[in-house]
């Protein structure tokens, strides 16, 4: 039978179909003897500081690990941490809970990880945005240099005062790989177009360039934000979750027609209240990542080799244009659609000092 039940302990809240009753759906029809016994298995997730609302990383990763165990048929934890202190404990608490899989969500999180994966060599753990080598630990990683270099182009097509920034949250490879891509895809476009669009706010040799300290909106990602509008950039990419509220605030206080980018999700769909600004977003598709991991798992197949998203394997991506299809140039699609295929091939080379592997 399904287990439905739904337990509270010290602040870690088991999910499943009670959940969904108790949030307000209609109640799932009786069950009857043909149905086949529950699946007995538990996964979990931990969030970095960011949080499950930070409509980004997260979020995704939380979307992807709560379809896996609805269709699966099972519960799940999912354990929010309130600051990096919080990690260590919170995966501890996930190993007390019996836990049979342990996401943990972001590269933050990875010495809590590592430490919880050799103390505890028969539970399965899968990191994202990080590289782990052992037997019990899945990589979930994802060459977002690709993506982000779609984004630069565009960004820099779509410019009108000739520049564009770009800011992270902390200096860490899942940022600075998005980082190097915008800049090095604005250069390509200067490259093939002979133009000059300047791409603000990182250095890709020196790796150096503004970053607020975190991955909290506020007053340091509105400064940084204004600070590249005040330099007259038009299009905005900021890097670390949240943070993006604070470049939004900054854009609408410009009173300016300068367009937002985002990262992880499709911030038009994931935050409509921002959907005016936002040209495109640079993908990672955490989502779907996390619900293979955890669906193999449950089903016998899981292994530590890397999972890494790329344009081929569509792990990455760029979304659609959406509001803005009549403001770009008409030829823009067609272009990144030939870059998309120039990267596959090979025959246009993209890298980051932060790709996985490197």
């Amino acid at each position: 039978m399904i287990n439905t039940r739904k337990r509270a302990l010290g602040g870690i809240a088991l999910l499943g179909a009670s959940a969904m009753v108790l949030a307000g759906c209609a109640a799932a029809p009786e069950e009857t003897p043909e149905e086949t016994e529950a699946l007995d298995y538990l996964p979990c997730i931990v969030s970095d500081a960011g949080g499950w609302d930070d409509k980004s990383f997260n979020e995704a990763a939380y979307d992807g690990i709560e379809s896996a165990a609805a269709d699966l048929g099972v519960e799940f934890i999912a354990v929010e941490s309130a600051d990096e202190n919080a990690y260590e404990p919170n995966v501890q608490n996930l190993v007390d809970e019996g836990c049979d899989l342990i996401v943990t969500v972001g590269f933050l999180l990875a010495e809590a990880t590592t430490n919880a994966a050799a103390a505890n060599p028969d539970i399965n753990f899968a990191i994202i945005d990080e590289f782990i080598e052992a037997d019990n630990v899945k990589p979930i990683q994802f060459n977002t240099v690709e993506a982000a270099f779609l984004a630069g182009y565009a960004a820099a097509s779509y410019s009108e005062t000739g520049v564009v920034g770009t800011f992270g949250g902390i200096p860490i490879p899942p940022v600075t790989i998005f980082l190097d891509g915008f800049v090095e895809g604005v250069n390509y476009y200067n490259e093939a177009k002979g133009t000059s669009v300047q791409a603000l706010g990182w250095d890709v040799e020196g790796q150096t360039g503004a970053f607020t300290g975190g991955f909290a909106p506020g007053t340091e990602a509105l400064t940084a934000a204004q600070g590249l509008i005040d330099q007259n950039a038009d299009v905005l990419l900021p890097v670390g979750g949240p943070i993006y509220f604070s470049a939004a605030e900054a854009i609408r206080d410009s009173g300016r027609d300068i367009a937002l980018l985002g990262v992880d999700k499709d911030i038009f769909v994931s935050d409509p209240d921002l959907a005016d600004l936002v040209l495109t977003s640079v993908l990672k598709n955490i989502g779907t990542a996390v619900y293979d991991v955890v669906s193999g798992a449950a089903t016998g197949s899981f292994d530590n080799a890397p999972y890494v998203g790329t344009l081929e394997n569509e792990g990455v991506g760029l979304a659609s244009f959406h509001d803005f299809e009549g403001a770009v140039d008409p030829e823009l699609q067609a272009e990144i659609d030939a870059i998309v295929a120039g990267i596959i091939d090979g025959s246009i080379e993209v890298t980051s000092a932060a790709s996985p592997g490197q």
